[in-house]
C-alpha cells in the first residue's frame, strides 16, 4: 500500500488537468519540463512498466542526445528523492521501480485521478448494462468531476501530442457519451451538461459527441440552444469536412424539434437538478468583438509574435493573458481586434469586450464591478440578480466561465488592479489587455507582454494606400514618402493625415505634404476631425496619468539636445542625480513615452518631442523635482 509516503504524507497524483502532485495537500515541485514529462508518462501508464526507449522518443521526438538514457536515469534518481525524500542515495525507493529495460510508478487507485476515473468509470458502465442508469450517472459524474483541464498541462506541447495522451482524451470522451446516454435515459442531464460542454472541444468534428450534446440541451429545456447547438456543428462540418451532418445527428436535431426530449419527472420526495444553478439564464455564447478594421495592413511579425504568446491557452488550455503595450496611437486595439478575430473559432464557447477608458480623455477609467455586470450579463447571468459585492461578481464571472473556452480583449488598460477582476482563470480561457502602460504588476503576476513597436515602412505604406487609394500613391510617391516620414510612420498620425486626403480627393498629396512641412514642430497638423482621433489628445491623455516629476521630466526632453536621450544629461537639465534621472525615464518608459533602446539610453518618437515641446511654451520647467 502506497497511500502515504515515507514520513506518513498522503500523496496525490493528477494527470487529468494541470500535473501536479501533492504531499499532505502541499504541491511538489517537479523540476525541469522533461523531468515533469517523464512523470506525467509514468502516470498515465501507473501500474505497468514503460520501456526507456519509449521514454526517449516522447521525452526528445525522434532526435535524442547520446546521452539521453543518462539524463532520462537523473531524471528517475531526482523524482525518486522528491516523492520519498527520506531516500539514501542510490536506494531504488518504492515509488518509482525500475523494471528490464523500463520504469514503473507504482501507487494505489486511490492516488492517482485517472486510476480513480477509470474504476468510476467502470462502475458506471456495469450500472448502465444492468438497468441502472441512475446509479450510472453517479458513477459518471463522479468519473468526469476528476477532470480538471486539459490533460496533463503544463508538460511540453511536444510531449502532450503524444497518442498516450491522446488516448486519455480519448477516454474522456467516451465515458463522457456513456454518462449522456445515461442521463437522457434517467433524468439526470443536468448533471451531465457541464462535462459534455468540456468534451466537445476535445473532439470538435465528432458528430456522436455532438448528437448528444444538443439531446442533452434539449432535455435541460435549452431548446434555443440545442438547435443553436446543432447549427453550429453542422456549419464546421461543411467548411472544414465538406459534409453534411450524418444520421445519429440529423436524428438528434429532429427529436429536439418535435420536443421530444423532456426532464423526466423526478420520482417522489427527489428533487429536480437545478439548471444552471444561481442567477445565470442559459449560458449565452456572447460575440462581442468590435469590427475589424478594414484598412489593416501588415503587423504579420506582431500577429505570429500574439499567437506565441497565447500559445499555453492554445496548446495546452492553460489560462493566459497577454498584454499589448505601446505609446499612444501605436495600433495596439488593432492590432488585438485583428488577432482575436482570427483566433475567435480557437475560443467557441464565445468572445467578450470591454472598453476599460484607462486613458479616455473625456471620462473616467471603467469600474471593475461595473464592468463585471456587463461580463456576467453576456455570460447569461440575469441582470436583476446580480451581486453588488465585487468579490460575489468575480466568483459569479469567473464560474460563468468554468469549462468554457472564451476570449476576453480587454482594451486600454491603466492599472494592473483594475485589471486583476477581470481576468479569467479558467483552462481554455485567453485575457487579451491592451494598454499605454508597461503594467508591470501584472506582467510579475503571469502576464506576457508584448510591445508594439512603429511599423515598418512597407507596412505603413501599405496602410497609407489601403486608407488613400493606391493610384493615389503610385501618382505621387514622393509626396507619399514625405507623409509617411512626417507622420513618423506612427499609425494615428497616418490615418489623421489619411482621412484629411479622403476628404479632398482633388487635393495632390503633395499639398498634404506641404502642409506637414509647413507645421514640422508642433501636432497641428495632426488634429482629428469627424470622428478621427486626435494626436494631441491621445498623448495628452498619457501625459495627464504622470506624477508631478514624471510630468517635469516629459517637459524637459524638449530641451535635451539630439534623438539619443540620455540619463546624465537629463539628470543635469532636471537637476536630479542620474539615479532619480534614470528611475523617472524608466516611468516614461513605463508609460511608453520614450522608448529605452539600451540601458541608460532612450530615444522618442517626433512627434511625442513635439507635444512636450508644446507643453515646455506653456508651463513651467523650473518647478522643484522631488526625488522619485
Amino acid at each position: 500500500m502506497h497511500g502515504e509516503g515515507t514520513g506518513g504524507d498522503v500523496m496525490r497524483f493528477e494527470l487529468l488537468g494541470p500535473l501536479r502532485v501533492r504531499a499532505a495537500g502541499t504541491e511538489l515541485d517537479l523540476g525541469f519540463p522533461q523531468q515533469r514529462a517523464l512523470l506525467g508518462l509514468l502516470m498515465a501508464r501507473a501500474g505497468r512498466p514503460v520501456q526507456v526507449s519509449e521514454i526517449v522518443d516522447v521525452l526528445w521526438v525522434g532526435h535524442p542526445p547520446a546521452s539521453a538514457t543518462n539524463v532520462v536515469r537523473r531524471y528517475v534518481g531526482s523524482l525518486r528523492r522528491l516523492l520519498e525524500p527520506g531516500l539514501p542515495p542510490r536506494a531504488p525507493g518504492r515509488r518509482l521501480l525500475r523494471r528490464t529495460g523500463a520504469y514503473l510508478l507504482d501507487a494505489e487507485t486511490d492516488e492517482i485521478d485517472l486510476l480513480r476515473f477509470r474504476e468510476l468509470t467502470r462502475q458506471g458502465e456495469r450500472a448502465a448494462a444492468t438497468g441502472r442508469p441512475e446509479e450510472a450517472v453517479r458513477h459518471f459524474a463522479g468519473a468526469l468531476g476528476e477532470w480538471r483541464g486539459p490533460v496533463a498541462m503544463g508538460i511540453p506541447a511536444s510531449v502532450r501530442g503524444h497518442a498516450l495522451f491522446g488516448a486519455v482524451e480519448r477516454e474522456l470522451v467516451r465515458t463522457t457519451r456513456m454518462a449522456a446516454d445515461a442521463a437522457l435515459l434517467s433524468g439526470g442531464a443536468q448533471r451531465i451538461l457541464p462535462s459534455l460542454r468540456r468534451t466537445v472541444g476535445l473532439d470538435p468534428l465528432n458528430e456522436a459527441l455532438h448528437a448528444r450534446l444538443v439531446m442533452v440541451l434539449a432535455a435541460c429545456g435549452l431548446q434555443a440552444e440545442a438547435l443553436a447547438a446543432y447549427d453550429d456543428v453542422r456549419r464546421r462540418l461543411a467548411a472544414e469536412l465538406s459534409v453534411a451532418p450524418g444520421a445519429e445527428l440529423n436524428a438528434a436535431h429532429t427529436r429536439v424539434l418535435r420536443q421530444d426530449l423532456r426532464v423526466p419527472v423526478p420520482a417522489p420526495g427527489r428533487e429536480r437538478l437545478a439548471v444552471p444553478a444561481g442567477p445565470v439564464r442559459s449560458l449565452a455564447r456572447p460575440a462581442q468583438l468590435p469590427p475589424d478594421l478594414t484598412v489593416f495592413a501588415g503587423r504579420g511579425d506582431e500577429l505570429a509574435a500574439l499567437t506565441a504568446l497565447a500559445e499555453p491557452v492554445l496548446s495546452s488550455g492553460a489560462p493566459t493573458t497577454v498584454l499589448v503595450g505601446g505609446m499612444p496611437g501605436i495600433g495596439k486595439t488593432a492590432l488585438a481586434v485583428r488577432w482575436a478575430h482570427r483566433a475567435a473559432h480557437r475560443f467557441p464557447d464565445g468572445q467578450l469586450h470591454a472598453e476599460l477608458r484607462g486613458c479616455d480623455p473625456g471620462r473616467p477609467p471603467q469600474d471593475p464591478a461595473q464592468v463585471l455586470r456587463g461580463l456576467t450579463v453576456a455570460l447569461g447571468a440575469s441582470p436583476r440578480r446580480l451581486p453588488g459585492d465585487l468579490e460575489e461578481l468575480v466568483g459569479l464571472y469567473r464560474g460563468l466561465l468554468a469549462g468554457r473556452r472564451v476570449l476576453v480583449l480587454l482594451d486600454d488598460a491603466d492599472d494592473a488592479e483594475r485589471v486583476r477582476p477581470l481576468l479569467p482563470a479558467s483552462p481554455g480561457c485567453l485575457a487579451l489587455v491592451t494598454s499605454r502602460d508597461a503594467l508591470p504588476g501584472l506582467v510579475a503576476s503571469g502576464a506576457r507582454p508584448l510591445r508594439l513597436d512603429l511599423p515598418p515602412a512597407a507596412d505603413a505604406r501599405a496602410a497609407l494606400a489601403l486608407r488613400v487609394g493606391p493610384e493615389r500613391l503610385a501618382a505621387e510617391p514622393a509626396a507619399a514618402e514625405e507623409i509617411l516620414a512626417r507622420c513618423g510612420r506612427l499609425p494615428l498620425a497616418l490615418a489623421i493625415v489619411a482621412a484629411r486626403a479622403v476628404s479632398r480627393p482633388d487635393f495632390p498629396l503633395a499639398a498634404l505634404a506641404a502642409e506637414l512641412r509647413a507645421a514640422r514642430g508642433s501636432l497641428d497638423a495632426f488634429t482629428g476631425v469627424g470622428g478621427v482621433a486626435d494626436a494631441r489628445a491621445a498623448f495628452a491623455s498619457s501625459y495627464g496619468l504622470l506624477p508631478p516629476e514624471g510630468a517635469r521630466l516629459f517637459r524637459l526632453l524638449a530641451l535635451h539636445p539630439g534623438p539619443d536621450i540620455r540619463a546624465a544629461t537629463m539628470a543635469e537639465l532636471a537637476g536630479l542625480p542620474v539615479r532619480a534621472a534614470l528611475r523617472g525615464l524608466g516611468g516614461l518608459a513605463d508609460a511608453h513615452l520614450i522608448r529605452e533602446h539600451a540601458p541608460g539610453r532612450y530615444g522618442v518618437h517626433e512627434l511625442v518631442r513635439a507635444f512636450a515641446a508644446e507643453l515646455a511654451r506653456t508651463e513651467p520647467l523650473s518647478l522643484p523635482c522631488h526625488s522619485f
